[in-house]
């Protein structure tokens, strides 16, 4: 018989790629998904040698730095699971503050809201599901993103309009919208060299990076479509790279924009760009 903490912390051990702390975490996730044990169950007596074999399979590509959400095929957001594959990008805490935000903000009913670059779906169908009566569209380049977008609201019992959409290319075939939100591409194709290996080599490069010389080519674009979807004080939400908070505000003001504000995520940082048409 093993102690259930010595497992974590053999396993842990296993896991360089990780501080010991989120390592221990990966591991006691990883457990409790296969074997169906809270961790209060599975602290008063745990064998290793009977552990499943697909539990020591998924260690195996745990080892390898793929992250744990693509492993299991689902994540956490905002107190839902959704449904995540190599083509959408992980829905992240800092998301879930965009979204926050949003709920927080725009009280009314009836809004008309348009995520664009919506991945799994995490934001248009948690705004679906939490504000009132909202009419939420949700638009992507990627069909393969959008077929995990369209799963993950059928499962959740959202009512979202999917689109696909290549924006660089097309307009927008919405009008009069109340919200316009987007997390977009943000990072520098030179800010690979500084990334973690979990992140390149399993989220899509298509919802990651843009080009070193156009850091900002995506808020560019969305804030001009913007200027003609969004109806007469329709807000515009952005997420943003950290290092870029003053650049995109001075986009927006540019672009005619009011009320435009950078604010800060828990840890302290710049994350979410505000603007008002």
């Amino acid at each position: 018989m093993i102690n259930y903490s010595t497992l974590v912390k053999k396993w842990a051990g296993q896991l360089p790629l990780y501080e010991q702390v989120e390592a221990q975490t990966l591991v006691e996730w990883l457990l409790e998904h296969h074997l169906g044990l809270r961790r209060v169950d599975m602290m008063r007596f745990l064998e290793e040698k009977d552990l499943p074999q697909a539990l020591s399979d998924d260690f195996e590509r745990l080892k390898t730095g793929e992250p744990i959400q693509q492993i299991l095929g689902k994540a956490p957001f905002y107190g839902r699971e959704f449904q995540v594959s190599r083509d959408t990008l992980i829905p992240r805490n800092e998301t879930e503050e965009l979204v926050h935000l949003i709920i927080k903000e725009n009280p009314k009913s009836g809004l008309k809201i348009l995520d664009m670059g919506t991945g799994t779906g995490c934001i248009p169908i948690t705004l679906f599901l939490e504000m009132n009566q909202a009419e939420v569209y949700g638009l992507d380049v990627s069909a393969s993103a959008l077929a995990i977008a369209q799963k993950n609201g059928k499962a959740l019992k959202a009512k979202v309009n999917w689109i696909q959409l290549d924006i660089l290319k097309e307009e927008i075939p919405i009008q009069d919208l109340d919200i316009l939100v987007s997390n977009p591409p943000y990072i520098p194709e030179k800010g690979k060299a500084k990334m973690h290996s979990n992140v390149l080599g399993f989220e899509p490069e298509l919802a990651l990076f843009v080009p070193d010389e156009d850091p900002l080519l995506f808020y560019r674009r969305i804030a001009e479509l913007g200027k003609k979807a969004l109806k007469p004080k329709g807000k515009l939400y952005f997420e943003i790279h950290e290092d870029y908070g003053k650049e995109v505000k001075d986009l927006l003001l540019q672009k005619g924009y009011t009320e435009v504000k950078v604010i800060q995520d828990l840890n302290g940082k710049d994350r979410m760009v505000f603007g008002q048409f």
